[in-house]
């Protein structure tokens, strides 16, 4: 059993802790109010564990970047410490959003958030994935009409194995992985998210993936 712990209990971070407690592991969702997330989703499995966003980083096995992308790098850096010998795994977006609160443009124009958390936490294993999907397909990619993709970056390949391992424990076959390279490809999925509005807009909040068809 794996130890992982997810930094941000938004949706993503909430679906996330749901469906890898379901598959065995052992979770704990980091908050900068536990007691209030725990609250709020109790009943979402009843072996989620709760703590802040240190004490999670520093018990964990693995953490799973879940946070604001606009202001992940500050936050994870400030727990270089905790994070040292971890795998990190980000699934966030970096970006400024608009009026409506999409985004807009990219943090980090010619790189990605992803690069900037690598050269940032040197001793950090960073796997970019699951960025280019809306959250509720991240741990039901059976659910769409066409089988997505889930994109991998990161310069560690053993990092990235056991991130091809979590993901299939989320539903994800191994057909539906595509390992890109090291962490500078990150920069191309994390620019896919500049689609994502403009289908929003036109469709509505429905699931969806930007996904590779062979």
């Amino acid at each position: 059993m794996t130890t992982i712990g997810i930094l941000g209990a938004g949706r993503v971070g909430t679906n996330l802790a749901g469906k890898l407690s379901e598959a065995g592991h052992h979770v704990t969702l980091g908050a900068r109010s536990p007691e209030d997330t725990s609250a709020r989703t109790r009943g979402l499995a009843p072996q989620i564990d709760y703590a802040d966003q240190r004490t999670t980083a520093r018990t964990a096995d693995i953490v799973i970047n879940a946070t604001p992308g606009n202001s992940s790098l500050e936050r994870l850096t400030s727990l270089r410490a905790e994070l040292s010998g971890k795998i990190l795994i980000d699934v966030s977006n970096a970006t400024r959003d608009t009026a409506d609160g999409l985004p807009g443009d990219l943090c980090y124009p010619g790189s990605s958030l992803a690069e900037k958390l690598q050269a940032a936490l040197p001793d950090t294993r960073v796997v970019k994935t699951l960025n280019t999907m809306l959250f509720m397909v991240m741990t039901a990619p059976e659910t769409l009409a066409a089988p997505p993709t889930a994109y991998l970056s990161g310069d560690d390949e053993h990092a990235k194995k056991t991130v091809t391992n979590l993901l299939g424990d989320l539903g994800w076959q191994p057909e539906q992985i595509e390992d890109l390279g090291d962490i500078t490809t990150a920069r191309a999925t994390e620019a896919m998210i500049l689609v994502v509005p403009h289908i929003l807009r036109r469709h509505g909040f429905n699931p969806f993936a930007v996904s590779l068809t062979r």
